[in-house]
């Protein structure tokens, strides 16, 4: 005679249903998502907080920050000074020192000192909702932590940008890796819609080699710029970029229906920035849903060949065996 308890056990093993890997991930849709004429639509009726969104300013970013009002920026991207003697044009950067803009301006006072400045700015300009993502090398990592702490932000993730072309060097490793500390102001609600199922906090996005092209002594790549402000802002949020460099944060920005602004203290750089914001068209980079999520099914169908056919088959579509 089978007890009751063992009835129950039974049912409830055959009811589980078994765990088939990658399956999840042909399911996945993220939590919010806009067509491109919601996206639109938000970007043209956004408050307009700021009177100068849109631009960007030459000045230090201290002295810019103290100007501006409190709680105005949905999300930061902030790429500060490295600390180093550094202007990109060493041969070990492997780059023609002729199209390398000069000026790059690097920290003069104690590095510990200036990062706590801006920081404690920062804090101030972003909502309560917003979130940072704050870049920064190996050599100063201790100093960029414990402003944060100390500013009154809370780490929510500690990301790791892997990179090629780290610079050769004969008696250590090779650094080819960023930090990227994800940051809020508030961490029980701030803002985060996950674009997969499985983000993972170590980001292998490759540079762009760009020959011929001129440049700042550091640009971020499009790509890693794009994934942080997909997933921590909306269409028509202000990303904020204290240290604007060629702009890359603003152009992703403008390219996904989001308004930019911030600063830059290199003024040889205000043509190549023109230039290039003048080649991006608003929305150009923003997808539709279906068109982001095949491509992830894509990624996935290589990896999951199994999960994608069961998939497949809770559609109700045909498996191709081909």
């Amino acid at each position: 005679m089978v007890s009751a308890d063992n009835t129950n056990k039974n049912s409830s093993k055959k009811s589980r249903k078994k765990y088939v890997p990658g399956l999840a991930r042909f399911k996945f849709e993220p939590k919010d998502y806009w067509d491109h004429g919601e996206a639109q639509r938000l970007y043209e009726h956004r408050q307009n907080i700021l009177s100068n969104q849109n631009t960007i300013v030459f000045e230090d970013c201290v002295k810019g920050m103290e100007e501006m009002p409190g709680n105005c920026v949905d999300l930061v991207v902030a790429d500060p000074p490295f600390g180093l003697e550094f202007s990109g044009k060493q041969s070990n950067y492997n780059r023609d020192r002729d199209l390398v803009i000069d000026s790059y301006h690097e920290v003069k006072e104690d590095y510990g000192q200036f990062t706590e400045k801006w920081m404690n700015l920062l804090y101030k300009i972003m909502k309560p909702q917003a979130t940072a993502y704050i870049f920064s090398g190996w050599t100063h990592l201790e100093e960029v932590l414990r402003a944060a702490r100390l500013s009154g932000f809370t780490t929510v993730n500690h990301l790791i940008w892997k990179y090629q072309f780290g610079v050769f060097t004969k008696n250590k490793y090779v650094t080819s890796h960023y930090h990227i500390l994800l940051l809020a102001k508030d961490p029980k609600k701030y803002y985060f819609n996950k674009m997969e199922h499985y983000p993972e906090d170590v980001w292998d996005i490759k540079r762009k080699y760009r020959a011929g092209e001129a440049k700042n002594a550091t640009t971020l790549p499009f790509e890693v710029v794009k994934k942080c402000i997909e997933f921590s802002s909306k269409p028509g949020d202000i990303v904020f970029d204290p240290f604007m460099g060629m702009a890359t944060t603003a152009a992703v920005s403008k390219s996904l229906w989001r308004h930019y602004f911030g600063f830059e203290k290199n003024d040889l750089l205000k043509h190549s920035i023109e230039k290039r914001l003048n080649e991006i068209d608003l929305g150009q980079e923003y997808i539709e849903l279906e068109e982001r999520l095949n491509e992830i099914r894509e990624v996935a169908k290589v990896k999951y060949p199994k999960a994608y056919k069961i998939y497949l088959k809770e559609i109700g579509e045909n498996i191709d065996d081909n």
